[in-house]
């Protein structure tokens, strides 16, 4: 993959370079068009990473103290601070132990007068359930920020990802489906005056160099991240396909295995883009060790529920609160996958996998 885009990326890196221009220009806005035309959207805003693009959303939508946030009780770790940040409160609620995303049923058991907004995470690639989301937002007059962090290209009946929710955050970073070369994110809208806003906050609350109409930051993505970014854009759809494909061999080389193995499902109103391919096993960490005797590396995403941190053991929580949650964490584990594995590839891990459960 990184030797059909070496050049066209080192060019675009002497080529910002020479610009001499390297914040907020041509290539931001440049990029920020070609992200809009391609997630189906009317505006995205670039900004400095994935939990900026979070809580900038959340700021732009005017929450703050006294509000609640609605977030599943498994995700990263970056969806909870962007709520923290604006002084929220965070109210978890289970997913569907199926599809490890936000179970709707549970959203609407969660929501009390204080709650101002629903954090669905289309967590590992596959689309949450957005017209559930939706339906239950508007029914009780909530706002909806998409964490689209790890799904770039997925689609709810046929509608991306990103494109659902009021304001929505999504990451670039390196390891991410479309990743730049360091922290980039930015903000997905339809909502003209949420744009403008958010391009206010990412920057000191300015429109006009030296005049502030707000408390803003300088949470602004760069010249050279754009430009970066406009270049991987054009193979996303290659790299989303491939993704795609490398999961249904594993799906095929690992359904013999059976009880023991729980692999993947999509719902069928959803496309899954696959930034992981997680498998789940109460035998998880002697296979995760057994593989690493082949060869093969792999990855816990994520080990630990946000409800049972440190940083938010001020909230309460204790083992056993969220069980869904805790059992996907203490069973996940994810295999290789990236654009450009081949077939052979597939079957050298998963045979190492079948060897392990035989």
């Amino acid at each position: 993959m990184n030797d059909r885009i070496r050049k066209d990326i080192f060019n675009e890196i002497e080529s910002s370079f020479e610009s001499q221009w390297y914040v907020l220009g041509n290539r931001v806005n440049q990029f920020e068009n070609d992200y809009s035309l391609y997630n189906n959207v009317n505006y995205t805003v670039g900004v400095s990473n994935g939990l900026d693009a979070l809580y900038l959303s959340l700021k732009a939508l005017g929450i703050g103290p006294g509000d609640e946030v609605i977030i599943p009780s498994n995700t990263y770790i970056a969806t909870a601070l962007a709520v923290s940040y604006t002084g929220a409160k965070i109210r978890f609620v289970e997913p569907d132990v199926r599809t490890y995303n936000i179970d709707p049923v549970k959203i609407e058991e969660a929501i009390n007068p204080s709650t101002k907004a629903i954090m669905p995470v289309h967590l590992y690639g596959q689309a949450c359930n957005m017209t559930s989301v939706m339906d239950i937002a508007s029914k009780h007059n909530l706002f909806v920020v998409e964490d689209n962090a790890q799904a770039h290209g997925a689609t709810w009946n046929g509608k991306m990802t990103g494109s659902w929710g009021h304001a929505n955050g999504t990451s670039f970073y390196p390891g991410k489906n479309l990743g730049a070369l360091g922290d980039a994110g930015a903000v997905t809208t339809n909502d003209p005056g949420l744009a403008r806003q958010v391009k206010m906050l990412r920057n000191y609350g300015s429109e006009k160099k030296y005049f502030n109409e707000v408390i803003g930051y300088n949470m602004r993505l760069d010249e050279l991240q754009a430009g970066i970014l406009s270049v991987k854009l054009k193979y996303l759809m290659e790299w989303t396909h491939a993704r795609q494909q490398i999961a249904a061999w594993y799906d095929q080389e690992l359904q013999s295995i059976g009880g023991d193995l729980i692999l993947p499902y999509t719902s069928p109103e959803a496309t899954h883009s696959y930034h992981l391919y997680v498998i789940r096993t109460k035998h998880r960490d002697a296979l995760q060790q057994f593989l690493i005797t082949r060869g093969i590396g792999t990855l816990i995403h994520y080990p630990i529920p946000p409800h049972l941190q440190k940083a938010y053991q001020d909230l309460g929580f204790k083992k056993g609160d969220f069980p869904i949650a805790e059992q996907i964490a203490d069973t996940c584990l994810s295999l290789p996958i990236w654009p450009g594995m081949n077939s052979i590839h597939v079957e050298q891990v998963a045979q190492a996998v079948k060897d392990y459960f035989n």
